[in-house]
């Protein structure tokens, strides 16, 4: 059973995005490794600019930046 975990910022991604990102990764496994699409399970975790850091700054702080 594959166990897919997509993390993006909380930056307002639509319901079809993300379900356009559960079908394509789904597909993806079946397409590469031949995986059951019926026990393959993907999660989609949003999380706070604020809470995102990169090279010591949070994204928020990158974004206002603009970087």
């Amino acid at each position: 059973m594959p166990y897919v975990n997509i993390k993006i910022t909380r930056e307002g991604a639509t319901a079809e995005q993300k379900a356009a990102l559960i079908r394509g990764a789904t597909q993806l496994l079946v397409d590469v490794l031949g995986k059951n699409p019926a026990t393959t399970v993907v999660v989609i975790d949003e999380v706070d600019t604020d809470n995102w850091g990169i090279g010591g700054e949070s994204v928020t702080v990158r974004r206002r930046a603009g970087r």
